[in-house]
């Protein structure tokens, strides 16, 4: 690209969109409205043509969409799968093992955040905030873990470890990938992004613990029946109501299960279910994590293994996804019969894109605007001819006042983690990704970085903070009211080992892959 950009009206234009993107978020008040508006006036700009830019309204939010598709089918196939699963309540078998094993809140601790995490990372938070609170944290409370540490534990490995990686499901780094350029792949974003989240989670549940120990007590079902008079209060109530987009109710999944259960309750729970479904029940129970376990391990052995042939672009999300739907219809098929399992997956796959339009459904205009930005997406949102180079108004940007940017790594890397914290503000992880992405596409030539790993860093800023750790409005909100605890006590709990282990994250990249 030539060296001596010119810098016009639809730059400036794209320059000011971002900044009010971006104090919206701050404010935490919806960025759709200004997203639109924004996308308007730049291709307004670029164009003079108010016709075009009425039309990119529809066509920036329609690119989103098919760059960004695999991702809301992953999403969908992965809700059926666990729709299906909790038909044979297959889902509260999968954890009511561990109940056993919960002697002291010391072992309590770890085992509610193990459990949260592996849950978390292939079907997101969404089941395993109510699932573990409903199953395994009363029998935490009953070993002597404070309800503040099981929120610590729940939140730091599900909202935090997992979300942030999203390495099974991928619609984190998919989303980072695409914003940050062609040239960037979604899968060394997603490694890159899974390395960060463990050290970030790492040191967060150590510190955490580290925090809270003195205050563990012993074992006592008194412990538990005094936990269960409390009422998690009214400020809940009044918080589902902030931020940008309703984390809380992805938080607490697609069916409402939010009923705390004792173990007799857990006991009464399996006995319920029809006896010719119990051994099916045991059988997806054992079968579901076994499953993913052999996805995963066919994802990660090419980078073990050089000599076994890579998966290429999206192949480790179409093996999630493939997954999901064969045992989704297995599942049906083991619960209703063949006759009725035809009718019930296709309303569990219906129910999953309901789901998955409801999670992600407003990113679409946010990274339709981001998309006006990038070379490899404004073509058709500008209404420019094939074979016409399209401009690449974020790189430009950026070019032009690369004299002023300091050629520090640390300095870009620090500065990329703040960006992603502040979208983060308003309580929804995932809508500062377009953002972050770009600039981290934009910024990894003028300091010598990789796109990729400026991409993480900003991954685990906006998602840590916006997606359930350090903002009191985010799905912090389902967590806190499940543990009978006050959000804000939650946040000032988590601050510190949070942003301890994001700082420390951020330095590790820059050393590991400057």
């Amino acid at each position: 690209m030539d060296q001596h950009v010119v810098i016009g009206a639809a730059h400036w234009t794209y320059l000011a969109g971002v900044a009010v993107i971006v104090l919206t978020m701050i404010l935490r008040a919806n960025v759709v409205v200004p997203s639109i508006l924004a996308t308007f006036c730049v291709v307004f700009a670029w164009s003079h043509s108010p016709v075009t830019a009425l039309g990119s309204i529809f066509t920036a939010s329609f690119v989103a969409a098919k760059e960004l598709f695999n991702i809301f089918l992953v999403i969908a196939l992965m809700t059926a799968l666990l729709n299906a699963l909790k038909e044979l309540r297959s889902d509260i078998r999968m954890v009511e093992p561990f109940r056993a094993v919960m002697k002291n809140g010391h072992t309590a601790f770890f085992i509610l955040a193990g459990i949260t995490y592996f849950i978390s990372l292939f079907f997101w938070p969404t089941p395993a905030v109510p699932l573990v609170s409903a199953v395994l944290l009363p029998a935490a409370i009953a070993a002597g873990l404070p309800p503040l540490a099981g929120a610590m534990a729940i939140a730091i490995a599900g909202q935090g470890m997992a979300l942030s990686s999203d390495y099974v499901i991928g619609v984190a780094p998919g989303i980072s990938a695409k914003a940050a350029g062609a040239a960037v792949s979604a899968a060394v974003v997603a490694d890159r992004a899974l390395v960060l989240s463990l050290i970030v989670g790492g040191i967060a549940l150590v510190l955490g613990y580290l925090s809270i120990r003195k205050r563990i007590q012993p074992a006592s079902n008194s412990l538990l029946v005094a936990w269960q008079a409390q009422s998690s209060g009214l400020e809940t109530e009044r918080l589902e109501e902030a931020g940008t987009f309703d984390k809380a109710e992805l938080a607490r999944g697609t069916n409402g299960r939010d009923t705390l259960l004792s173990d007799k309750a857990v006991d009464r729970a399996l006995a319920s279910a029809p006896a010719k479904r119990v051994f099916w029940s045991k059988v997806f129970a054992v079968l579901t994590p076994l499953a993913f376990l052999a996805v995963i391990v066919t994802m990660i052995a090419p980078k073990l293994m050089p000599s076994l042939p890579p998966l290429r672009g999206g192949e480790a999300a179409t093996l999630v996804g493939g997954m999901a739907a064969l045992l989704m219809i297995l599942a049906s098929l083991a619960a209703d019969g063949p006759r009725k399992m035809l009718d019930v997956s296709a309303d569990h796959i219906t129910s999953g894109f309901v789901f998955a339009f409801k999670a992600m459904g407003s990113v679409l205009p946010i990274a339709g605007f981001f998309f006006v930005g990038a070379g490899e997406t404004a073509g058709p949102i500008l209404n420019i001819a094939q074979g016409t180079t399209p401009p690449h108004l974020l790189f430009e940007l950026i070019q032009s006042a690369e004299h002023l940017i300091p050629h520090s790594h640390l300095f870009v890397a620090f500065g990329i983690l703040i960006v992603g914290m502040i979208t983060g503000i308003d309580g929804s992880g995932f809508a500062g990704l377009p953002l972050t992405g770009s600039l981290s596409g934009a910024l990894a030539p003028a300091a010598g970085m990789d796109a990729a790993t400026l991409a993480a860093i900003g991954q685990m800023g906006a998602v840590w903070t916006g997606g359930g750790t350090l903002v009191a409005w985010s799905s912090l909100i389902a967590v806190a009211g499940f543990a009978r605890v006050p959000v804000l006590e939650a946040v000032r709990a988590l601050l510190l080992p949070v942003v301890t282990g994001l700082i420390v994250a951020t330095i590790c990249a820059v050393t590991i892959w400057s």
